[in-house]
């Protein structure tokens, strides 16, 4: 279990959030905190006033983090080739001994089927 908390983006299932919170994690899914049809920016700027990771398969996190020069928040992107809830979930907990000091201090996360990369905020 990790003291950090998330916000699902609205293309992860409800399952992944439900089998997180199970694990003890403090998770909120975007759609219990901003409209079903949030721009992606504002999801962004949610998550930095709330000090939130986000956790998405949106590419699009990592172009608005490196455009606006942000040091916050730490992002997760999801890069997996079968998008299960329990695959999503099993990635998340094995990566997260590893990366979960890098999220505190602010870093963009890739994971992937393979490897997990970081960059750490803000994206040059």
């Amino acid at each position: 279990m990790t003291s950090l908390r998330f916000l699902i983006d609205m293309n992860l299932s409800s399952k992944t959030v439900t089998n997180l919170q199970q694990q003890g994690w403090d998770v909120l899914r975007v759609s219990q905190v901003l409209p079903m049809d949030a721009e992606d920016s504002e999801i962004l700027e949610f998550a930095r006033q709330h000090n939130r990771v986000i956790i998405t398969q949106d590419l699009d996190f990592s172009s608005l983090l490196a455009l606006g020069g942000y040091e916050k928040p730490s992002l997760i992107t999801l890069r997996l080739f079968i998008p299960d809830p329990e695959i999503v979930t099993r990635k998340l907990l094995d990566s997260m001994p590893h990366i979960e000091d890098r999220l505190a201090e602010g870093c963009a996360v890739t994971i992937d089927d393979r490897k997990v990369l970081v960059r750490r905020l803000p994206i040059l």
